[in-house]
């Protein structure tokens, strides 16, 4: 696996990739908290017959420059632009929590450069369940996450606590995202830019809900994988009975065993089976 950066639309895009220069194309998209260190035991798995590339969002860990702002449809700009900029053909994009709201952006607004997509362990703003989710008390950090400034204030300087919390609840079991995992997504966040970056995708929420919200001009009938790890809470049905009411008409699902919220760490090999197998079915 090489390391490298690119620039895109004023950004510099800090990319992790592997795999055959001229094979089909395989994007992996972080979330929160999180950087492309989150596929680190994913890459490997897939890039026998792809070329992955895996980058830290714009702000995050080795990217730098100013964004816009945190909307969905603006990071799925910056993602096209990388894989134009990568020349990358086929393409399949799979993106986890943030990263799979970015996925549903790329396929509204350039499904015209997708093979096909993967939607991992998020719900995306303004589609079902949507309303639902975000009146879970327990998920009480969307709301604090979107207040201007105070999160930066309270979180900065303790970014490594302030994340075990997350790790720990939301995973099957802490011990799968280890302590070196931990600390490299703690410093991935370490700067104020791109703690306020992390943030500023929270903020953006209600703007992303209103651009979903409204209906594609036509049916997207790029297939569309949407994965959820078995231990995650909410019934799968439910995301993608939503998915398909907003438009997208070639939806399927599967559950990744011995997996929470954070799937490509908890079970990267079962996450890189079914990647690998979905690259099968839509190339078949």
């Amino acid at each position: 696996m090489e390391t490298s950066s690119i620039e895109v639309e004023g950004l510099t895009i800090a990319i992790r990739e592997a795999g055959p220069r001229d094979a089909p194309g395989l994007v992996l998209l972080h979330g929160w908290p999180q950087s492309s260190h989150a596929f680190e035991n994913v890459i490997g798995r897939l890039a026998t017959d792809q070329r992955v590339i895996a980058p830290d969002l714009p702000g995050i860990g080795g990217s730098q420059g100013t964004r816009k702002t945190g909307e969905k449809a603006h990071l799925a700009r910056v993602i096209a632009a990388l894989i134009d900029a990568c020349g990358l053909r086929q393409v399949i994009v799979a993106g986890h929590d943030v990263g799979g709201q970015i996925v549903f952006a790329l396929l509204r607004n350039h499904p015209e450069i997708l093979s096909a997509a993967a939607i991992m362990d998020v719900v995306v703003p303004g589609v079902a369940p949507w309303d639902k989710v975000i009146r879970n008390p327990n998920l009480w950090h969307f709301a604090f996450h979107a207040v201007a400034a105070l999160p930066e204030l309270l979180v900065g300087g303790h970014e490594r606590a302030y994340f075990d919390f997350f790790f720990d609840t939301l995973s099957k079991e802490k011990s799968a995202i280890p302590a070196e995992a931990r600390d490299i997504y703690a410093k991935a966040y370490s700067r104020p830019e791109s703690l306020k970056a992390g943030f500023d995708w929270y903020r953006a929420f209600s703007e992303d809900a209103k651009a979903n919200a409204v209906p594609p001009a036509s049916p997207i009938d790029t297939p569309v994988l949407c994965l959820r790890g078995a231990a995650e809470t909410g019934e799968i049905s439910d995301y993608l009975n939503g998915l398909k009411a907003a438009g997208l008409s070639n939806v399927e699902g599967d559950i990744i065993p011995d997996s929470g919220h954070f799937v490509a760490d908890e079970n990267p090999g079962a996450l890189a089976l079914r990647l690998a197998r979905f690259r099968k079915e839509v190339s078949a």
